[in-house]
């Protein structure tokens, strides 16, 4: 049997209506938003039922909402006796829901402390004054270098290493502005403003770092089942203080996510499960190593295919 990794996604995998075919046959989906819904006082559950993409696509809601459908998919995962990861590894948000499912946090701590980060992140910047952007098709130096010439003084970063060809960059609104045509000039396929609510990942972030190390100064980080693969040191981690650490790091540091899935590969993991709503990891892991084969689980075919392997 070959080395499995356990893949969680972040922000952009949501959708109205996730998860719902799944919880017509498998009450843990149900069973795991009432207690996250517990923890915050706030129905996720009628959220997750009702709410449409906007109000999904807010901060301080994606962030509990994908983090509770990654632990109730892998609590169906272990209620099956499926087969057990060897590593995880958690895309930005996805690193908190790797926590929790490997027990390094608990679960409600973990949901609390989503909530928070996302509230906090929304705070540390004013609403338009940040922004994100997509660049498609240029090599990572290019856009660092391009990130560079437009920064004026100001914060501009390239933020998530998604794939070859595939970065994010993130700062204030002025200098992303400024970025677009010279990334375009550059021979950018495509450089997009991203619709999200503040500028992850980048130096703008570090007040909202420090919040939230206020908010996990009571927190109890435990040693994992296996160990997770850290988007801040691409090193595979379970050393309590370590994983909080960096996770705290996290906020205002890249995702490098090419380099994650490289080191997993690397150590002879060509097996992963996406354990989250869509397929954003599993299309990622195909431009960055056709070797690695991803199962996707956001769907009942899915799920059960996955299961039944």
């Amino acid at each position: 049997m070959s080395k499995l990794a356990f893949l969680f996604p972040g922000q952009g995998s949501q959708k109205p209506g996730m998860l719902l075919d799944i919880a017509q046959h498998y009450p843990q989906i149900q069973a795991t938003f009432e207690q996250a819904s517990e923890a915050l006082s706030d129905d996720l559950w009628a959220m997750l039922q009702n709410a449409d993409a906007s109000t999904m696509s807010l901060t301080a809601n994606t962030q509990p909402l994908l983090l509770t459908s990654g632990v109730a998919l892998w609590r169906i995962w272990q209620d099956n006796n499926a087969q057990q990861p060897e590593i995880m590894a958690g895309h930005s948000l996805g690193e908190y829901t790797a926590l929790a499912c490997s027990g390094a946090m608990q679960f409600e701590d973990a949901v609390r402390a989503v909530r928070f980060r996302g509230q906090a992140m929304q705070r540390a910047v004013p609403e338009g004054t940040g922004a994100m952007a997509a660049v498609i098709g240029l090599e990572d130096q290019a856009v660092m270098d391009c990130c560079d010439a437009a920064a004026q003084g100001e914060v501009i970063e390239a933020v998530n290493f998604n794939a070859p060809g595939q970065v994010v960059i993130a700062g204030s609104k002025t200098a992303v502005d400024r970025a677009l045509p010279l990334l375009k000039e550059a021979g950018a396929k495509r450089a997009l403003p991203l619709p999200v609510s503040a500028p992850f990942h980048c130096a703008l972030m570090k007040p909202a770092a420090e919040e939230l190390q206020g908010f996990l100064a009571d927190v109890e980080f435990s040693q994992p089942v296996c160990p997770i693969v850290q988007n801040v040191s691409v090193q595979p981690e379970q050393d309590p203080a370590v994983l909080k650490s960096q996770v705290l790091t996290q906020t205002y540091s890249p995702v490098r996510w090419t380099q994650t899935i490289q080191y997993l590969v690397s150590q002879g993991f060509e097996q992963s499960v996406e354990c989250g709503p869509g397929a954003v990891l599993a299309g990622l892991a195909k431009r960055i190593d056709k070797t690695m084969v991803t199962q996707g689980l956001g769907d009942l075919d899915q799920l059960n295919q996955g299961l039944n392997q």
